[in-house]
């Protein structure tokens, strides 16, 4: 029997076939087995694939949401991945889903933020669905590095530390050089006396 769920936003409808996996011991309402997915964006052309190309959607737009809301826009996935999303300089987002399929050019779709947004929620819905029980690998999130976000401090507060560093130990030395250093004691007189002749 062969099921259909339905994600919908204002601008973003994503659509999964499949079927149940009955060997498993899932339910006939449960789509354990993925054959293909859609997915339409503002009443543009609607992307459609397999298995490969949603769990390369996931990764993609879920690292891409991450970097863009921490304000370090960058681009995911490359010529050769199935699914890549990247910045426009101009604003928006570029959206391309590459065919499996030889001599088939690529399908791009320039998304704005909000369309972005819709698309977000929409795989968040597709995640939370108690329904959908296809062994998907869904992205865990991880804290941006350290030098990903430099960009977002003030010069000031990022020389600050090592400006900080190199004066407490200038300090330090100076203070070295100003402690006198303690002289040897003078010998005693009884010590220095030279000893009396035997007359």
């Amino acid at each position: 029997m062969k099921l259909t769920t339905r994600y919908e936003q204002t601008s973003c409808r994503l659509v999964l076939e499949g079927l149940p996996d009955l060997s498993s011991g899932q339910g006939e309402q449960s789509l354990g087995i993925l054959t293909g997915f859609s997915l339409a964006i503002a009443g543009r052309t609607e992307l459609e694939g397999q298995r490969e190309h949603l769990l390369a959607l996931l990764q993609v737009v879920a690292a891409y949401a991450r970097h863009l809301l921490s304000a370090v826009p960058r681009g995911f996935g490359d010529a050769s991945s199935p699914v890549s999303l990247q910045p426009l300089p101009a604003g928006g987002h570029a959206l391309q889903l590459r065919s499996s399929q030889p001599d088939t050019p690529p399908l791009t779709l320039t998304l704005d933020d909000a369309e972005l947004a819709d698309l977000v929620r929409c795989l968040d819905q597709m995640r939370l669905d108690p329904r959908v029980l296809v062994p998907l690998d869904w992205p865990q999130p991880q804290p941006l590095r350290r030098r990903e976000l430099h960009h977002r401090q003030p010069l000031a507060r990022r020389l600050a530390a090592p400006v900080a560093g190199v004066a407490a130990l200038a300090v330090a030395a100076a203070a070295v050089l100003l402690i006198p250093t303690p002289k040897a004691p003078l010998p005693s007189p009884a010590t220095t006396a030279a000893p009396a002749k035997a007359g």
